[in-house]
């Protein structure tokens, strides 16, 4: 997004005006759901497995986004960046990774769903805790790598009299790193969508076609599911991450085909930031995909909800005291209960 085609910067525009309620929306959601999941993975679970530590690691991405969101926030209601260069690059730098963290992580663990009800017997599907670290780790160094570069660069710019701290504009400099910079970001915001997504529609298809033939075999509740946290983190995917990726790839088509264009470009510029606040809504939706992947984490939650709650869940228990058709059948039980001991020991 040099200037090397004539167009002048793009300016706050219509994201000034629509992305501050979306993002704060994003914000609250996103703060009271992932503030749960964190306390329930940090202090109510008894025991813990490989998914909810690849849950776990899709929590710490969220926390990125929310953690950076409000200065964003702040700069769109005030049309300008007060926050100095410092935090404008780790800014941009949280924004980012999120993204690319949270497609990575619900990626895995759809592909781990996948494996386990559809390979249950291969070593994948069996993997470790010390293994699920592992893995963690390496997708978290293979994420955060490409981004390391944002925090290298200045991008507070002064942009009609105001500074700013965008990524998405023009810049009158042409240097060769930032060039590169934004040239491997269009790469990476498409490619990190395009293959994940053929992972999970893959997935999807493949336990959907285990589920018609063997559905009556072995425990369909599992299978079923699997297939709902496939289909679940396939609908985030669609609405969340394909906007940013179609109109990136509109960037990069017109800035190859049609540099001249500036109609065009201002048109993809100014979609590509409005639709950043599609793209942060996975945080206020991903609590769901732990609610529908982790029965351990279900649990929890509902050992977790005042009393009165969990009553009205599970429905009105037995009074204070037996009555006499609970002692007659409690005494029968009882009596049951010793004539099959004593048969059992004679």
């Amino acid at each position: 997004m040099s200037n090397r085609s004539g167009c002048p910067p793009v300016g706050v525009q219509l994201e000034a005006r629509v992305l501050p309620p979306v993002l704060a929306l994003d914000v609250v959601l996103g703060l009271v759901g992932n503030s749960v999941a964190l306390w329930i993975f940090c202090f109510k679970l008894k025991s813990w497995n490989t998914n909810t530590i690849f849950l776990l690691n899709l929590v710490i991405a969220d926390f990125m986004a929310l953690v950076s969101l409000p200065l964003r926030i702040d700069a769109l209601i005030r049309t300008f960046w007060v926050f100095g260069d410092g935090l404008c690059r780790i800014n941009l730098f949280l924004m980012f990774t999120n993204r690319s963290a949270s497609i990575a992580m619900m990626t895995v663990v759809a592909t781990y769903r996948y494996l386990k009800v559809v390979h249950p017997h291969s070593r994948l599907s069996r993997l470790s805790r010390g293994h699920a670290l592992f893995l963690s780790a390496l997708v978290w160094t293979l994420v955060v790598a490409p981004r390391v570069p944002l925090l290298s660069l200045d991008h507070v710019k002064l942009l009609q009299n105001q500074t700013q701290c965008f990524f998405f504009t023009s810049y009158s400099e042409s240097s060769s790193l930032r060039l590169a910079l934004v040239s491997s970001h269009r790469v990476i915001t498409v490619f990190e969508f395009v293959l994940p997504f053929t992972v999970l529609v893959f997935c999807c298809v493949r336990i959907s076609r285990f589920l018609q033939a063997r559905g009556a075999v072995g425990d369909p509740k599992k299978v079923r599911r699997a297939m709902r946290v496939c289909v679940l983190i396939v609908v985030v995917f669609l609405v969340c991450f394909l906007p940013t990726s179609l109109t990136t790839a509109g960037i990069w088509v017109i800035r190859s085909l049609r540099p001249w264009d500036c109609s065009a470009f201002y048109t993809f510029t100014q979609l590509t930031i409005v639709s950043l606040g599609l793209n942060f809504l996975n945080s206020a939706l991903d609590p769901l995909l732990y609610l529908f992947s982790s029965s351990m984490f279900r649990k929890a939650l509902v050992q977790s909800l005042p009393a009165w709650v969990q009553r009205r869940r599970t429905g009105p228990g037995p009074g204070p005291g037996p009555g006499p058709h609970l002692s007659q059948s409690g005494t029968s039980a009882s009596q049951g209960t010793t004539q099959h001991e004593l048969q059992s020991i004679s």
